[in-house]
């Protein structure tokens, strides 16, 4: 558990020296007799830097926290667009979360601010996501990039890699991201099988699972799930969290990768990426219904 106002603070004197470098000073709000140059209102945590026509800001509401930027300095509510964002739940973050974000954040400054003091365009245009609106009302339905994305807005270790798929391939490729990245970390969260962080994911997997495409609900329940190996303690883990509809797929999925070492294989050596070639997969689920 951590104290806002102290995280963001520390965040601060980690990136002082790349704020001084890049042209930023901080500003502190006038009421602050602390020291510590962070304004809370109505939960939303605030903490500004400014510069030669330019402007920096932190913020921290609703348990994430994100950096912004403006081309002015003292530029309002509306002039600021992001640059990134992140979860930073109180409740459960560390001082290691605080430090991931500062080292992120020092990059993000260096890469945008360090050489002439004004924001470059991004290298990577990243994908929009579905949103949760146009899930739940049918318009469109989760795919793979909306939840790689929103994976690396959970788990911020994930988002350079993200980043990395879609400029070495210009697209999204799903198959090296979920098998060599997130897999892993979603596997290491439920062996630890703590409540929150279980219910944390789960949350992020029940929804796009009930509400994604046959490839994204393959994903989950093959792709990565399929990685628990029948590890009966690890679905254990899992039966609580996991959607009625998640349930029995994930289940038979891992019985049949038990059982079939040329589908163990196949899910570790995913075909070789083609662009402008692609082919509809064949549906896992209607492969074990037959087995």
């Amino acid at each position: 558990m951590i104290d806002i106002r102290n995280a963001m603070n520390d965040i601060y004197k980690n990136l002082e020296p790349t704020l001084t470098k890049c042209g930023f000073r901080i500003t502190t709000p006038a009421d602050i007799s602390d020291g510590i140059p962070v304004e809370v209102t109505s939960g939303r945590a605030v903490m500004d830097f400014s510069g030669e026509n330019k402007a920096l800001r932190i913020e921290h509401y609703d348990n994430k926290i994100a950096l912004l930027w403006a081309q002015k300095e003292g530029a309002n509510e509306t002039d600021f667009a992001k640059i990134a964002h992140s979860l930073l739940d109180v409740e459960t973050a560390d001082s290691k979360d605080v430090k991931y974000i500062s080292n992120e954040y020092a990059e993000l400054i260096e890469e945008n601010f360090g050489k002439n003091g004004a924001a470059e365009k991004k290298k990577v245009k990243l994908p929009t996501p579905v949103s949760k609106a146009a899930a739940k009302s049918g318009e469109a339905c989760y795919d793979a990039n909306t939840f790689a994305n929103r994976l690396s807005v959970i788990y911020p270790e994930l988002r350079e890699e993200y980043k990395k798929n879609i400029e070495t391939y210009g697209e999204f490729l799903p198959e090296d991201f979920f098998k060599n990245y997130a897999a892993p970390v979603i596997v290491g969260v439920i062996k630890e099988n703590d409540p929150q962080k279980m219910k944390k994911l789960f949350n992020l997997l029940n929804d796009i699972y009930d509400d994604g495409t046959n490839e994204i609900q393959s994903i989950i329940a093959v792709t990565i799930l399929g990685e628990l190996n029948n590890d009966q303690d690890l679905l254990a883990n899992c039966v609580d969290y996991m959607s009625a509809d998640m349930i029995s797929p994930v289940v038979q999925v891992n019985k049949y990768l038990a059982k079939s070492k040329s589908a163990r294989m196949r899910l570790e050596n995913p075909p070789k990426y083609k662009p402008k070639k692609k082919k509809k997969k064949k549906n896992m689920f209607s492969t074990l219904a037959n087995q």
